[in-house]
């Protein structure tokens, strides 16, 4: 398995001539596609992500479940209808749950194994051990409770929770038969999985993070052949060709997106729109001496990209964006290390949040804050560092603590007066997905540092 792994990882991190389909006028520069990191097989990828889930139902359940004392955990879930553990528990060939798929991992004790089961009609590929044999016993829920019976737990943890919808994956009426179905002295016993769930998901394992700088490099790639002449002409096209050439592009090299890209610009013009975010128009026609902004992010091996850029659109004669818009991005630079600096394990999401904030004020940076977990899901599960309009605090999950070897898409924006622009602020809107591994925060693809420059 570690010979197949590192081949694997090998071949993922070798960069691959690119081939294109797109008119020539559309097409990416030749430096870009020679930097291009290679992009597995759908197969390849199955394998790879078979490995990782083999690993971390070794290594991270028996850790979370003693650390959250919990000795029986159930995963519910109907065909369609899947709790979100579900996805990142299966097989990669399981694009969906099987009927209704019971997953069950119970603990006997520190110097035992967890046992996994699928109190199901199948076995769950080789990570769960099929234990319902329907010609024996034709009501699932009550071959449920048997095995519970069976094994005694003192806690049965569930996935419900009013905090984190990731973390509320059970439905009602799954709920309902289950409750049913056990006896009194075991309903007594059910809790909720909330930080269980939310450990499983917002935890990074080693194998993942040698991979997941690549796959960061592929959206930074994306990200710059779309914000290059060879896509833009200004006068001519309009943010909305952009998203969509983005979109284009995603599926081009048969990866996906878990939300549509957004392009935006700001400029010096006293009509130019706020940039705010409830009210940006569909589509603006992208011009010379435009600061060009872009939300994007893909979805590759199971893992999750969100990263905001700029660029600049140089004017005839220029060979540089004007000084003030790269003292704005040095401003947001400094913002980002301020936000960073304030991660330490224990702390809430809140107290990094309040602390950020309160140091930002002090240097002068009129900042906005809304950073977010990033693994799984793009929006993931673990503490949420203020959202932009809540800036005071997000209850709920901005009080869930920071935990080590978790990721963060570090979102944020600082507003900063342009010379240039008459004194007119330019909103500097950051992101870059980032690594906390208990000590420090890096960032998984280093992050942006000079603005991309459109013409040049």
């Amino acid at each position: 398995m570690r010979i197949q792994l590192a081949l694997a990882l090998w071949a993922l991190l070798t960069p691959q001539p690119a081939a294109y389909s797109l008119q020539p006028s559309l097409q990416p520069p030749l430096a870009a596609q020679s930097k291009m990191p290679r992009i597995l097989s759908m197969r390849q990828r199955a394998e790879v992500r078979d490995q990782w889930t083999q690993l971390r139902l070794q290594r991270l359940v028996p850790e979370l479940m003693r650390r959250e004392g919990i000795d029986l955990w159930l995963i519910l879930c109907r065909e369609y209808n899947e709790d979100p553990l579900f996805r990142t528990m299966s097989p990669a060939t399981w694009i969906s749950a099987r009927r209704r798929t019971v997953l069950m991992f119970y603990d006997p004790g520190p110097a035992k194994q967890v046992e996994r089961l699928a109190v199901s009609r199948y076995n769950v590929g080789e990570l769960f051990e099929g234990v319902w044999d329907p010609e024996k016993e034709p009501d699932q829920f009550k071959r449920l409770s048997q095995l519970i019976a069976e094994r005694n737990p003192a806690k049965i943890a569930l996935s419900r929770s009013r905090t984190f919808g990731l973390a509320d994956g059970l439905s009602e009426t799954e709920y309902s038969a289950l409750i049913k179905a056990l006896p009194e002295e075991y309903r007594r016993r059910v809790v909720s999985a909330e930080r269980l769930n939310v450990g499983w998901l917002e935890r990074r394992i080693a194998e993942e993070m040698e991979v997941y700088p690549a796959i960061c490099r592929i959206a930074h790639r994306i990200i710059a052949e779309g914000l290059s002449d060879q896509v833009i002409q200004p006068g001519v096209t309009t943010t909305a060709d952009v998203q969509w050439w983005y979109r284009e592009r995603i599926r081009e090299l048969k990866l996906t997106t878990w939300f549509h890209p957004s392009v935006s610009v700001q400029d010096s013009r006293p009509e130019e729109h706020s940039g705010s975010f409830s009210s940006r128009p569909a589509q603006q026609l992208i011009r010379a001496g435009d600061l060009i902004h872009v939300d994007f992010g893909i979805t590759y091996l199971g893992l999750n990209t969100d990263t905001q850029q700029h660029a600049y659109v140089l004017r005839p004669g220029e060979s540089q964006a004007p000084e003030g818009l790269r003292k704005a991005l040095r401003v947001g630079n400094r913002l980002q290390d301020i936000l960073t600096s304030q991660f330490r394990i224990g702390l809430t999401g809140n107290q990094i949040l309040a602390a950020a904030l309160m140091q930002a004020r002090q240097e002068g940076i009129e900042a906005v804050i809304y950073t977010h977990p990033i693994g799984f899901h793009g929006h993931g599960a673990g503490p949420a560092i203020g959202m932009w309009d809540k800036q005071g605090g997000v209850p709920g999950t901005g009080d869930y603590p920071l935990f080590a070897e978790t990721a963060f898409s570090i979102e944020l924006n600082a507003s900063v007066p342009v010379p240039e622009w008459g004194g007119k602020k330019v909103r500097i809107m950051l992101e870059e997905d980032a690594f906390f591994d208990g000590q420090k925060v890096w960032y998984i693809d280093g992050r942006q540092t000079d603005l991309l420059l459109v013409g040049k």
